[in-house]
């Protein structure tokens, strides 16, 4: 019925549906701005003398298929812009590490680098000095010690 020689009309339902539809989606947009700004404020805040984050290249994570959605919604450049603005505002160092600084590679009770550690690798464990620890926090405390050189 909506349908105009060979073409498809938009019928006022379909109008009244996109247009809950865009709102919905601009709350959702407005919900994750508001996160991102509570959590750098929360960051902030807490008054470290400096803030290290790695640069990350995002063209390349995004040509992964099962990850790709995922991450374009996180915002990352939007977040890196707000965390390097309220640190400037604060007085607090902004420190961008090199991309290819090997957080997670390295222990971070001894300083070996391990050459191989794929993703699925959950606990960082030395095979140096034996230690165990989890991976995400083992790369915060490199980061912690990251100097620019």
């Amino acid at each position: 019925m909506n349908k105009q020689g060979d073409k498809y009309i938009k019928t006022n339902n379909i109008i009244k549906l996109e247009t809950k539809i865009n709102i919905l989606h601009k709350r959702l947009n407005n919900i994750h701005l508001d996160y991102r700004h509570k959590v750098t404020t929360e960051i902030v805040k807490t008054k470290p003398f400096r803030v290290v984050m790695e640069k990350l290249d995002v063209t390349q994570m995004l040509k992964n298929k099962h990850l790709s959605q995922s991450v374009s919604k996180q915002g990352f450049y939007e977040f890196k812009a707000l965390m390097k603005y309220k640190c400037e505002k604060n007085g607090i160092k902004f420190i961008e590490a090199d991309e290819w600084y090997p957080s997670s590679k390295t222990c971070s009770k001894c300083g070996y680098v391990k050459s191989k550690l794929s993703l699925s690798e959950r606990t960082f464990i030395c095979e140096c000095c034996g230690a165990v620890i989890d991976r995400d926090k083992n790369a915060s405390i490199n980061l912690s010690r990251y100097e620019v050189s």
